[in-house]
């Protein structure tokens, strides 16, 4: 028998479930009847549209799927199916991490809550984000085509962020340092000055992300305190090494519950998530062989490359690096792909 490749796990986030994704779980996952039956259950309790109901829908509708009371369960649960869909005779699991709200899902995937309690989080969290306070976030592309960060951009958007948000009522806070991308979280009158003052940036415009709330900013506080209302039994150390938005490891047998939960319901979700700085960790530490990045979609792929980048991990240095890499020997494998599903799955 071959041996086994080491595979970090990569959880995607908020906004990875679109059109292309509609039927994910029916097309990919038919087989998964136990974890299907349990998250719709949990779903019909509280009097909600099952998970099976949303993802078998007959169209794409961004009025209801980008919520996050809809689009939070149906990523945790695309993305928990796809973990187990990994084939364990090929991969052994290294770390993992995720992207904002894919930390709830490595909380799952690591072992420190139960898959139902990680899908009732998630759930939980959907609610408070969709109900939640107001304001929102802004994507500003850092890099140039090549994938290469411009040098003084980050600095001169810094000084821009700490600016607005000195003034009256412009609340205004990095969010996700998302690879060659910054998503700036804020009020509605801090957005509005980010959109109308940010620096010239390659690529795209600055893009409003819709139906997104003001994430890991002290804007969050009220979903942070209803956050610690769910079970504190339901969190225990991890059975394997996660890596947190700040790259902090949280180890087996050397992780407490409670600084974990206190992480999780607080700082998380108030305190910028550093997703860069966790990938970069995660492979400096590990040396996986292979980066996982769970479905649905494979858009934080390019998020992941670009933190690689930065790095020269392998010696890649620029977007043409990465794509040979890939086209040679795949280092990152994305399961929303499906010409690389099947080098995952077999």
């Amino acid at each position: 028998m071959a041996e086994r490749l080491s595979a970090l796990i990569v959880c995607p986030g908020r906004g990875t479930y679109g059109k292309a994704e509609l039927n994910y779980l029916k097309r990919f996952h038919a087989d998964k009847k136990d974890l299907m039956a349990a998250v719709d259950r949990l779903r019909a309790e509280r009097g909600q549209p099952t998970i099976s109901e949303l993802d078998g829908a007959e169209r794409f509708s961004p009025a209801l799927h980008t919520r996050g009371d809809i689009a939070s369960p149906l990523i945790f649960t695309a993305s928990y199916a796809d973990f187990l869909s990994i084939d364990r005779s090929r991969y052994s699991v290294a770390a993992v991490t995720g992207n904002s709200m894919g930390w709830y899902t490595t909380l799952a995937v690591g072992g420190a809550v139960g898959a139902e309690q990680g899908f009732q989080i998630v759930d939980a969290m959907g609610e408070n984000s969709q109900a939640g306070e107001p304001g929102g976030q802004v994507l500003l592309t850092l890099v140039d085509e090549d994938w290469r960060e411009i040098p003084g951009l980050r600095e001169q958007v810094g000084s821009l962020i700490q600016d607005v948000n000195a003034r009256e009522g412009h609340a205004l806070y990095p969010s996700i340092d998302l690879g060659g991308m910054l998503v700036v979280a804020g009020s509605e009158q801090g957005l509005q000055a980010l959109l109308a003052e940010a620096p010239p940036t390659p690529a795209r415009e600055p893009l409003r992300l819709v139906n997104h709330g003001p994430f890991h900013t002290p804007l969050m506080q009220g979903s942070s305190d209803r956050a610690f209302r769910l079970p504190a039994e339901w969190t225990h150390p991890p059975a394997m090494p996660m890596v947190d938005g700040r790259g902090h490891i949280w180890r087996p047998f050397a992780s407490p519950a409670e600084a974990l939960r206190t992480y999780t319901f607080g700082t998380q979700i108030l305190e910028t998530y550093d997703f860069t700085r966790a990938v970069q960790v995660a492979v400096r530490e590990y040396a996986p062989d292979r980066i996982i990045l769970l479905g649905p979609g494979d858009t934080l792929g390019g998020a992941i490359a670009q933190a690689l980048i930065a790095i020269q991990w392998r010696g890649v240095g620029s977007k043409q690096d990465f794509q040979e890499m890939q086209a040679s020997s795949p280092f990152l494998l994305s399961m929303g792909r499906e010409d690389q599903r099947s080098l995952v799955t077999g």
